[in-house]
């Protein structure tokens, strides 16, 4: 017997009418978000420069870093020669020096300087330290390497004693060159990791984001390295753990909402919080930072968003000023039926953290920042992300974030 010929399957042809209704939904379901492309697209023009009473850095070459070290070098090569007491100037990094900037939207380091003189019992340990640090640092640059801060410590350990007091000098010597930390290439050990909906090129390998499996890529700190090749995301999502990223990774959530999806594993690190900006400005799009229902979940986010008090003459190079923090908010516990036995009670450091975020000016400008705050104080209760769950192990990704892109429900 001859085999039977397979009869040739009918191919559904897709009417007309459904083929509108799925164009609408998509258009629906990203309605908000392209509203706000399109503001940060016309803000982007419009950016001011920033006030004259502030510290201002730069993202240099090596060869300009260089420059600049050479610079203070030869200062203080004049002063031993002409007075023998050389002094380093220094942007002060004190508390009173850093400013809320509305009109930018961050936290900036203002123009008082520190006098450090070499002949003065006082500073004279911080002065020797700094002239080490300057010191590798130009032999590093000058072989075009990069160094951790760890390893920048084990090179005069006795020096420094401390980690905490090589961490100071290299970050003085940033200052006092006006560039950004990784411009002198000694940079942080980096913990991010990023998924999603890009491809970028590392070191002359370009790298798909959505092909690395359920594990994401491992942010590099050395971002002097790193070109964004194409992205068709519709936005970036910042999740404050890990735990959050295996679950969106896991249901390839990118591919039913187009994102490239982020985390800094707790609170983010500097190559973390960079990157995040080099997207956001590169790709020009919206941002929303998930993290948890606690003061100290509104602090990484705040982090994100400013930039920190100790690194604020960095703070346009790491911070995103226009970050929505889209959950989990305070209010979200009673809206989506958050179980009584997976809220905790706040202790009394959260509830000081608490009271330290709204103080801030830039959290008293923000009314509903301020309403989710004092909601979370009168409560004094706090739930993580994967509260959610309580309703389901599917419930973040088909549900909650859905619902909050839908509707804009987000600070």
């Amino acid at each position: 017997m001859s085999a039977r010929t397979p009869k040739p399957k009918k191919v559904k042809k897709t009417s007309k009418t459904s083929k509108k209704e799925k164009i609408s939904k998509i258009s629906n379901k990203f309605f908000k978000l392209h509203m706000i492309r399109k503001k940060l697209e016309e803000e982007e023009s419009t950016i001011p420069k920033l006030p004259p009473d502030v510290v201002k850095v730069d993202d240099l070459r090596r060869e300009d870093t260089l420059e600049r070290l050479y610079d203070v070098a030869d200062k203080i090569y004049r002063e031993i020669l002409t007075s023998g007491s050389p002094t380093f100037e220094i942007p002060s990094r004190s508390s009173k020096n850093i400013i809320y900037n509305e009109e930018h939207d961050l936290l900036l380091l203002g123009e008082q300087i520190t006098q450090r003189p070499f002949h003065h019992l006082g500073s004279v340990m911080d002065a020797t330290r700094l002239i080490r640090i300057l010191r590798d640092t130009n032999e590093i640059l000058v072989k075009n390497k990069h160094t951790t801060k760890r390893e920048m410590y084990y090179m005069a350990a006795g020096l420094y004693q401390d980690q905490k007091n090589s961490d100071k000098s290299i970050e003085d010597m940033a200052a006092m060159l006006r560039c950004i930390r990784n411009s002198t290439h000694v940079i942080a050990s980096a913990k991010g990791m990023c998924i999603g909906r890009l491809k970028i090129r590392n070191a002359g390998d370009v790298i798909d984001l959505q092909k690395l499996g359920t594990g994401g890529w491992s942010i590099t700190p050395m971002l002097d390295t790193i070109e964004i090749v194409e992205s068709d995301a519709e936005f970036i999502l910042v999740v404050e753990k890990d735990a959050a990223l295996i679950r969106l990774s896991e249901e390839k959530w990118w591919n039913d909402y187009p994102c490239i999806i982020l985390t800094g594993k707790g609170s983010a690190d500097i190559a973390t919080r960079m990157f995040l900006r080099k997207l956001s400005k590169e790709l020009t799009l919206p941002v929303f930072c998930l993290v948890d229902s606690d003061p100290y979940g509104h602090y990484i986010y705040s982090v994100y968003l400013r930039g920190s008090k100790r690194l604020s003459y960095e703070s346009p190079f790491v911070a995103t000023p226009k970050m929505h923090l889209i959950g989990v908010l305070s209010r979200d516990l009673e809206t989506y039926r958050i179980p009584k036995e997976c809220r905790l009670d706040m202790s009394d450091s959260d509830l000081d953290r608490c009271d330290q975020m709204l103080e801030e000016p830039f959290v008293k400008q923000n009314p509903r920042w301020v309403e989710d705050l004092q909601l979370m104080k009168s409560l004094k209760k706090k739930a993580e992300i994967q509260a959610l769950s309580s309703h389901g192990i599917e419930f973040l990704t088909e549900t909650y974030l859905p619902t909050k892109l839908a509707t804009g429900d987000w600070i």
